[in-house]
Order: C-alpha cells, then sequence, then structure tokens
C-alpha cells in the first residue's frame, strides 16, 4: 500500500484498511456480509423427485435450478428402481441425468435415493424381478398383508431380489460413484421409502433388522466406495432415543453418515427425536436434516421456524431439505431460510488479516490470520488458507499457501459466537522464475486446495470469479 493510503482508513464494502500494529503492515478487516454461500458439503437440497416423481420439481421451468432460492445446493433425486430398469438391463438414467445437468451446469450438485418400496406404487421393485422368481409380499397401506394387495413389497434378503439389486447398483456405481458431481447417496433400497419400515410385510424383530439393514448398507459401500453415503435414522426406529446403537455405529464406522427423516412430522418436543444420536457423527461426517413436507406439517400444526433453527444448531446440520413446491415454501420462510444460511454447514470467516506494505523476493515474511468457522459443522475437506498476488491486469505474479492451518480442523461455537483463531503464516515469494518485477501489485486471499485453487466461497464482498478476497495493495521492492 502507498504511503498515502496508509494514513486513512478506507472503508469500501465490507473491507476495512487500516494501518497494521508493526511499522510498514497493513490490517485489513473484512465484515461477514451475512449472505448465504454456495459450498461443497452443505446448503439446501430441493426435493426435485420425492418419491413421486411429481413432487416436486414438476412445475419448474428447465433454466430454473433455484439461483433465488438462497443457498439451494444441491438437487436431490429419490425415485423408484422400477423407473430406472423398467426391463433388465435396460436403464432410463436420463430421467435423473437431466434434472442433474440442470444443476450441475450451474455449479451446483446432485444427491440420489433408489428404493425398492413405495406405498402409492404396485411394484417400485420392478414387476420383472418378482417374474424372475423373487419372494414378493402384497399389501394394502395402512392395513398391512393382503393375498390381493395393491402393493407389492420385497423380501429384503430374497436372493433372486438382491442378484438383481446388485447388477443395478453396480451399474449406477459405474455412473455415479466417485463422481464429484454427487454430494451424497443415501442407503434407500431398505424398507418403505427407504427409510427402513417393514411393518408392512415383515414383523421383523430388532436383530433381523439390523442384519437387513448392514446388508443393504454393504452392498451400497461395495458399489459406492468414493462417495458419501447416508442412511435414515428411522432404521433404528423412527421416536427410538438414545445416543448410541450398534447399527449406527456400524454405519459410522464405515463412514455412512446420519440423515433424520423427518423433523417436524410432530409438533413440540416431538419435532425430532435424533439429535443426540447426531453427536457421535457430526464431528466428522455430514449430517443430513429432511424435514416434513413443508404443507403437510403446516397443516398439522407442526411447522415452526424457530424448532427448525434449533435442529439445525443441535444437529450440527450439514444439509438441510427443501421438501415442497420450493416457490411456496421460500415466500413463506424467507427469514428464517436466510438465518439458516448464516449457519448451515461451515462459514470461514477471515476477520482480519494483517500483511506488510512491502515484500522482497526470496526473503520470509509474515501474514498474521484471525479466522473461524461461523457455522455449526466442520467443511469434513482438507482446506487451506493462501495469498494470491496478481498485477493490475489480473496476472498471477505468485501463490502462496499456508499447510500448517488446515481450515478443517477450525472449532464451531454458539450462534453469534464465533471461535476466531489467530495464526501467523510464514511466506516466501520465490526469487526465481517466474520472475517478478518490482512494483505495485493486489494481495488476494482464498481459502481453497494445497495448490492454492480456491474452493469454497467466504462470505466477504469483492470476490473475483474465484473466490479470491481482494485485501489492498503491496509493494514487491529488490
Amino acid at each position: 500500500m502507498s504511503r498515502r493510503l496508509n494514513l486513512l482508513v478506507l472503508l469500501c464494502g465490507s473491507l476495512l484498511l487500516i494501518p497494521g500494529a508493526g511499522a510498514g503492515s497493513v490490517t485489513a478487516l473484512l465484515r461477514d456480509n451475512g449472505k448465504a454461500l454456495l459450498n461443497p458439503g452443505m446448503g439446501w437440497t430441493m426435493h426435485f423427485y420425492s418419491n413421486v416423481p411429481e413432487h416436486y420439481g414438476s412445475k419448474l421451468e428447465p433454466s430454473d435450478t433455484l439461483e433465488w432460492f438462497e443457498g439451494c445446493s444441491v438437487i436431490y433425486l429419490r425415485l423408484p428402481w422400477a423407473f430406472l430398469e423398467p426391463s433388465e438391463g435396460e436403464f432410463h438414467w436420463s430421467v435423473i441425468d437431466t434434472p442433474a445437468q440442470r444443476w450441475i451446469s450451474q455449479g451446483k450438485k446432485v444427491a440420489f435415493r433408489f428404493t425398492t418400496s413405495e406405498n402409492w406404487l404396485e411394484y417400485a421393485t420392478p414387476r420383472w424381478v418378482e417374474e424372475a422368481g423373487a419372494k414378493m409380499v402384497r399389501y394394502n397401506f395402512p392395513t398391512g398383508p393382503a393375498p390381493d394387495g395393491a402393493v407389492a413389497d420385497p423380501v429384503f434378503d430374497d436372493p433372486v431380489y438382491l442378484a438383481k439389486l446388485r447388477n443395478f447398483l453396480r451399474a449406477a456405481g459405474e455412473r455415479y460413484s466417485g463422481n464429484p458431481d454427487v454430494a451424497f447417496i443415501d442407503v434407500g433400497t431398505f424398507g418403505l421409502w427407504g427409510e427402513g419400515h417393514t411393518l408392512m410385510t415383515q414383523k421383523l424383530t430388532p436383530e433381523e433388522n439390523e442384519r437387513l439393514a448392514r446388508l443393504h448398507v454393504d452392498l451400497h459401500k461395495e458399489f459406492f466406495p468414493d462417495t458419501q453415503l447416508v442412511i435414515s435414522d428411522d432404521v433404528i426406529g423412527p421416536e427410538t432415543p438414545g445416543a448410541d446403537f450398534p447399527l449406527m455405529r456400524y454405519c459410522r464406522e464405515r463412514g455412512v453418515s446420519l440423515r433424520d427423516d423427518s423433523i417436524l412430522v410432530q409438533a413440540g418436543e416431538k419435532a425430532y427425536f435424533h439429535a443426540e444420536l447426531a453427536q457421535a457423527f457430526w464431528p466428522s461426517l455430514p449430517v443430513v436434516l429432511e424435514h416434513e413436507h413443508y404443507g403437510n406439517s403446516l397443516a398439522s400444526g407442526a411447522w415452526d421456524p424457530e424448532i427448525l433453527l434449533r435442529a439445525i444448531e443441535q444437529y450440527h446440520a450439514s444439509y438441510m431439505s427443501i421438501h415442497w413446491w420450493p416457490e411456496i415454501e421460500w415466500r413463506a420462510n424467507i427469514d428464517v431460510i436466510r438465518a439458516a444460511n448464516r449457519r448451515l454447514g461451515y462459514r470461514i470467516v477471515a476477520a482480519e488479516v494483517t500483511y506488510p506494505e512491502k515484500i522482497v523476493p526470496g526473503e520470509s515474511f509474515g501474514i498474521s490470520l484471525r479466522i473461524g468457522n461461523a457455522g455449526v459443522a466442520p467443511p469434513y475437506r482438507d482446506l487451506f488458507p493462501a495469498y494470491t498476488v496478481v498485477d493490475a491486469n489480473g496476472g498471477i505474479v505468485g501463490v502462496l499457501t499456508d499447510e500448517t492451518l488446515n481450515v478443517r480442523h477450525l472449532p464451531v461455537g454458539a450462534p453469534g459466537q464465533v471461535p476466531f483463531q489467530e495464526h501467523v503464516s510464514r511466506l516466501v515469494l520465490d526469487a526465481r522464475a517466474p520472475v517478478v518485477k518490482p512494483g505495485k501489485y493486489t494481495l488476494l486471499f482464498s481459502i481453497g486446495r494445497r495448490d492454492g485453487n480456491p474452493e469454497i466461497q467466504l462470505p466477504h464482498d469483492g470476490a473475483d470469479s474465484r473466490g479470491r478476497i481482494p485485501l489492498g495493495e503491496i509493494e514487491i521492492i529488490e
């Protein structure tokens, strides 16, 4: 920074530049702008297909990817297996790839649940699986088994059913396992709606239920080894309290995280039951919350914005659902959605950055950083601060990453109480190629990979197209 600017307090947007505490240094004060962040591993998930294909994306124009729904980062596609493989070996992937690519083209992610049991559809598991010899149980919802029942459910460990399901999951895994555009996949092939409910067809003991759930967890781990998996809390009972269960420990040990299906089905103290269980998951795995269909929750008197926000806090949730017609839910809940966005997932805030006015190539210098996580959860990925020096044309002159600070490990705090940490980076701008000419440049700050590639948005104004935040002027001298 020039001496003239160093004598002034410069206020521009969310950036405040003041003389640093030490001689020849400048402190940039960055304000949290309060805006929603579209970052990997967090955000609102839009139920484009909520089991029934018409719910809730059918009224959206092909160009509408909910840019107006602040914080919507994921399109969630939950569909029966029968829709994706109507005949054996004949896959209709376009039913999910088409809406998925709409979101992906806007830099967003996709999530899946493939179900094999639906109460509104006669064959969620394809009819041809039964014709191949798989045992099915007919029932009427909600009364239970009936020889001429309207719905056919699989026996979830039938060998023919499992063999055909393995082939389907193998094909899905070849397309989506390790795909960087996939945020997560539910273990959804066990129980009604993929939630582990079997009371309509099979009266299982807790031991039998756990055995079947483990079987389906293992299937998903086999074919989606490189994708974040989650499982519904209902597999242990939708209202079963407790901090630990052998089945959930089994999932956690295999990297399968927790989703709560659903909160706000009931009102008050019965709005959710497994916040205590989430405490074993959230420190290392992202927790997904799904609220009840908004219109149904509203009609029953269970909808409560304060409870929704409290659930995000208590579960340390990384994801929350948009579980209704999105425009209706947005218009009725703008303030609560914005409040949720300030806490949901992670929110890395760089409150202060103090850097030298001048640096010499080849000589070590320090940058002091005051940084914290204003969200309720970690990023669950290794992220590092980087300082980029650019010329007047935006050309990159130097990229300096500090690998001694992994943002992943920043603690989380209570609302409005960011646990900031002080950190000093020791950096060197190489004196060799590429040759750096003496002169005045701009210093930018970002968070991302070890190589300095920015990966996340920060809640500060002025970011460039890659998410780098300008801090101010820095001079390179001989």
